[in-house]
């Protein structure tokens, strides 16, 4: 049996729950603005709240996950960490593109 650190077995994690974070956002995201038959007549506020929350999180794990492997000097996890938070970031800006 193959043991790793401790810190590989974060970053693993962190990679992990990052991809499962994002793809939650993304489903909600689709969910509520693209796939409704009708355009709501307010705004989804709770959704809102929720999605703001996944965010942070999100950018917690992945802030966490860049400091940890620059620590270690793992170039996987953190050519990882930083594609992936560029992917959130850019997700945030093309949703605040269409929906205002």
């Amino acid at each position: 049996m193959l043991v790793r650190s401790g810190k590989i077995q974060f970053l693993f994690w962190a990679a992990f729950f990052s991809v499962m974070i994002y793809l939650m956002l993304i489903a909600i995201g689709v969910e509520t603005f693209v796939l409704p038959d009708e355009k709501p007549m307010e705004i989804p506020y709770n959704t809102v709240i929720t999605m703001f929350a996944l965010y942070g999180i999100l950018a917690l794990v992945l802030l966490s996950g860049i400091v940890i492997s620059t620590m270690i000097d793992n170039r996987y996890y953190q050519t990882f960490f930083g594609v992936m938070l560029a992917i959130s970031f850019f997700s945030i800006l093309a949703a605040k593109g269409m929906f205002g």
